[in-house]
């Protein structure tokens, strides 16, 4: 029988007693338990953190990973940044024989591709923090005033993301249950095209698109 060890976590002390971000974990790896998981399968432990992504050192990862050592079971998370945002304890973590790692959103995913991912992943952090340096930089160096710049991007930015969030949240109405009822991301596209719902453009849907919805809903409330 498949046996699994579950982990979540969310990020701050608020998140951890509102449950803010764990209903998304639990969503997305029940989809994986129903259309993706060999079965039977067991659930032989359940373990959470309230933590940044960023700190290696997590008291309830450790007990989760050790019950895995022990019994063989597959660790199994909701997305890779849940388990850690640091590429180099993604990469010792998987180079550990009697560790198996399953991520719900990539459910076909192995441990080379989830490597990569992770990889990519940090290499996009990084270039979007160098670049931010770089736009400040340059602004000081024109004579802007740098505590006027980051306010006005600030609540640019905020504006966008906001129109962002509003729209995913509109969709997801849709998208959600398609989602969750086993529909490909290509079949939810169709669907919202054959219902006239524009994207955030104007265009037509693709898998990509919905992808994105799904990624920003879940990391919005993670």
């Amino acid at each position: 029988m498949q046996q699994y060890v579950i982990y979540t976590r969310v990020s701050t002390e608020d998140q951890g007693r509102s449950g803010l971000g764990l209903e998304a974990q639990e969503r997305d790896i029940a989809i994986f338990l129903d259309k993706f998981s060999d079965i039977p399968f067991e659930i032989i432990g359940e373990f959470r953190d309230v933590q940044s992504g960023a700190d290696s050192e997590r008291p309830e990862l450790a007990k989760a990973l050790e019950l895995v050592r022990k019994t063989g079971a597959e660790l199994l998370v909701a997305k890779l940044d849940r388990l850690s945002r640091k590429v180099s304890f993604i990469a010792t973590l998987m180079d550990d024989k009697r560790v198996k790692l399953r991520v719900a959103q990539m459910p076909q995913a192995d441990k080379f591709q989830l490597h990569i991912y992770a990889a990519l992943a940090e290499q996009e952090r990084t270039f979007i923090s160098e670049r931010t340096k770089a736009a400040l930089k340059a602004a000081k160096g024109r004579g802007v005033r740098l505590g006027g710049l980051r306010d006005k991007t600030m609540k640019r930015n905020e504006a966008i993301q906001q129109k962002a969030d509003a729209e995913a949240a509109k969709v997801m109405k849709i998208v959600g249950p398609l989602r969750a009822s086993g529909q490909t991301l290509s079949a939810i596209a169709e669907t919202l095209d054959s219902m006239n719902i524009p994207t955030s453009r104007g265009g037509k849907w693709t898998p990509t698109q919905v992808s994105r919805v799904l990624d920003r809903v879940s990391s919005r409330s993670s």
